[in-house]
């Protein structure tokens, strides 16, 4: 792959779900945003992929979280593991950093929409933290149009 990274394996609490996934980089990112929160039931701490694969693709359920985004779950367990975007996306996909089997090769490099973290927790370190807007203005200047 271009990633020049291997294909990792993972999957979900009961098991129905089992996938591979070859991380852009060794990297992990947290979302602070109200949608992630509620979803994950705490912060989603995420991991870029490419050429995710699902063994039972039948074992998924999908939900239409936005206009360009959807969230992926085990129907059995409830598992949050994949956020991506919705038809017509670039394949990037952000893979639940705990569903993953080995998570010892990541580093922890940033924390998105930090203008929606609760006031009661805080991760130690440094590293960027961008509010909604700053993270939004990132995404737009990659995709050079608007978010």
């Amino acid at each position: 792959m271009a990633s020049g990274h291997q294909p990792l394996s993972g999957g979900c609490l009961c098991g129905a779900v089992r996938f591979t996934a070859t991380p852009e980089k060794q990297e992990m990112d947290v979302c602070h945003c109200g949608m992630c929160r509620k979803w994950s039931g705490g912060v989603f701490m995420a991991v870029p992929c490419s050429g995710v694969s699902v063994a039972d693709e039948q074992a998924l359920g999908v939900y239409p979280s936005s206009d360009w985004g959807e969230r992926v779950f085990c129907k059995t367990c409830g598992s949050s593991l994949f956020w991506r975007l919705r038809e017509g996306g670039d394949g990037h996909v952000a893979v639940a950093f705990q569903s993953f089997d080995d998570q010892s090769s990541f580093d922890f490099v940033s924390e998105i929409f930090i203008d929606e973290k609760p006031a009661l927790y805080a991760f130690a370190g440094e590293r960027p933290r961008l509010t909604g807007d700053e993270f939004l203005a990132r995404v737009a200047a990659k995709q050079g149009g608007t978010a």
